[in-house]
């Protein structure tokens, strides 16, 4: 199951309820009696199906039914669902708040990536981890999540990353409407993809735009001078597509600590590409029989992520050691596994 605000890939077990999975996950969902009568476990099952067991219905009114909420206690899962909870405590401790910013510059990297970078208003400066996300909120509610692609600094400038998205509402008004001096309103920050204190060597494995994030936690290990090995798998579909190897290959030279290896898997007559290819995350399982060891930091579609995270545990990596931030393309909407899907990031 996707599990946000987290934006985790949590495995459940033929049988086991949603909170059982969650809690197996050490995922911090709210729980008390767990026969469905407190209603502290209650969440949102934004799309897929679960059943019900019994529950008392003064913990689960009608209404909420109609509005997708479920107890996590008594509901087990049909097929692959995506759970929203509220957290009792909100990942990395930051908690999310409402924000407004103005565009300060734009820059397309390629033709579907556009750089955007955000001044932030208020007396407040921002204090976020690297890796974490915000939800742009549009002017009728929706919201769109995107990574921040910036390290922390002051606060008061951040740095997205967009992928535009064919028919995606807002990615086009990015591309096509948005300008220097716009207003944006967002919440955050979100997520809890971020480092966590080790002294293991990490993996980064990122598909497409979900290099924004791991280049936020690159460069503030940097800027913090984390000694810790890196080694970054980027993967996209053509060399165009990887919009920021430059930089990568600049890392790499200059950061004794920092390795990188871009993957392809689609690349054109006209790249004359000679490097690995493939699926990225097939690119790692080639080069480590095993896993064990490392801590591995995976940012890409949903379909990405769950093909990566039972295949890094069949090679000994422990799942106490997998960090992810899987995103949806737009919300709710049913996902189809396929090979493309395994390298898209964005919002629509």
């Amino acid at each position: 199951m996707a599990v946000r605000p987290d934006n985790r890939i949590v495995p459940a077990r033929p049988g086991e309820t949603l909170l059982e999975a969650l809690l197996r996950d050490e995922v911090p969902i709210p729980y008390d009696c767990r026969s469905g009568g407190c209603g502290k476990c209650k969440c949102t099952v934004a799309y897929g199906q679960v059943e019900l067991g019994p529950y008392q219905r003064e913990a689960l009114s009608v209404d909420e039914r109609a509005a997708g909420k479920v107890l996590a206690c008594i509901a087990t899962p049909l097929s692959d669902v995506e759970v929203e909870y509220v957290p009792l405590v909100p990942p990395g401790g930051f908690r999310p708040r409402a924000w407004r910013a103005k565009v300060a510059a734009m820059a397309k990297a390629a033709d579907d990536v556009m750089i955007v970078h955000l001044a932030v208003e208020g007396d407040e400066p921002l204090s976020y981890y690297a890796g974490q996300y915000i939800d742009i909120v549009l002017p009728d509610g929706a919201r769109r999540s995107f990574s921040f692609a910036s390290a922390p600094g002051d606060g008061r400038t951040i740095g997205l990353q967009i992928r535009r998205i064919p028919g995606g509402r807002y990615t086009t008004h990015v591309f096509e409407s948005m300008k220097v001096g716009d207003t944006v309103d967002f919440e955050g920050p979100l997520g809890s993809f971020f480092l966590r204190e080790s002294d293991k060597p990490i993996l980064f494995v990122a598909g497409a735009t979900g290099f924004a994030p791991v280049k936020s936690m690159v460069e503030h290990a940097f800027a913090t001078g984390m000694k810790r090995e890196m080694l970054l798998y980027w993967g996209t579909r053509t060399l165009g597509d990887m919009y920021a190897r430059e930089l990568c290959e600049r890392w790499a030279r200059e950061h004794a600590n920092f390795s990188f290896v871009p993957v392809l898997s689609d690349p054109r007559p006209d790249d004359a590409w000679t490097g690995r290819t493939g699926l990225v995350h097939e690119a790692i399982l080639a080069d480590y029989p095993s896993l064990a060891g490392h801590q591995v930091y995976a940012c890409g579609s949903t379909a990405m992520v769950e093909a990566a995270h039972p295949a890094f545990r069949s090679h000994g990596m422990d799942p106490n050691d997998c960090f992810s931030d899987a995103f949806r393309l737009a919300p709710h909407r049913p996902r189809v596994l396929d090979d493309g899907d395994l390298v898209r990031l964005g919002g629509a």
